[in-house]
């Protein structure tokens, strides 16, 4: 089971303050835990065991799949960006293309997702992944729609033993995200709808 390391409301200026659950902390996020209560919102930091993808997260913590929300950057030509979206959907980049060209007031020609080293030169970070929390990286954040259909989401922290679970509304306000429809349904999932649609006619006939 993860841990959880509650928000408590604290008095005097610090609005919340991470505390500490029983056992050992690896590599606790304390720039994001910082950043959120200098923000002054509720959030909860959980503890988990190590995490590579939002699916990993998803059935490590027991949370929905639309629950979680995937982390990506993004490089549209020469500008970088911290794309948010609910983790049962990929991203359309051609729509993402589109909504930053919009954005922006002009055209995108490329649009791609950078290379391990190119993100990690970026962002200053080794072991870690890409944080949901792009003013930390002073990078713009752009939001898919239907992540607001959740009141809560667990977003990544960056580090791969824990995630921040807070409202989205806080969420897509701290971070003055950009919402914009970019995400499609995970064609795996579509696969799979399709093969039992077919199943169910074979057992009809």
């Amino acid at each position: 089971m993860p841990k959880k390391i509650t928000a408590k409301k604290a008095t005097g200026k610090k609005f919340f303050t991470a505390k500490r659950s029983i056992g050992r902390v690896k590599k606790l996020p304390k720039k994001v835990i910082s950043y959120l209560e200098k923000a002054g919102v509720p959030h909860e930091v959980i503890e988990h065991k190590t995490v590579y993808t939002a699916y990993d997260a998803a059935m490590t913590t027991g949370k929905k799949i639309n629950e979680i929300a995937k982390s990506l950057l993004v490089k549209a030509d020469k500008d970088y960006y911290v794309v948010i979206l609910p983790a049962d959907q990929n991203v359309n980049f051609e729509k993402l293309g589109q909504c930053i060209a919009k954005a922006r007031g002009k055209d995108v020609r490329t649009i791609k997702i950078p290379g391990e080293k190119i993100m990690q030169g970026l962002l200053n970070i080794k072991d870690e992944t890409v944080s949901a929390f792009g003013k930390l990286h002073k990078l713009p954040v752009i939001a898919e729609k239907n992540l607001t259909k959740t009141k809560k989401a667990l977003f990544s922290s960056g580090g791969l033993n824990h995630s921040i679970e807070m409202k989205v509304r806080d969420f897509l306000n701290i971070e003055d995200a950009d919402l914009a429809v970019f995400g499609e349904r995970r064609k795996a999932k579509k696969a799979a709808a399709k093969k039992k649609k077919v199943a169910i006619r074979k057992l009809s006939k």
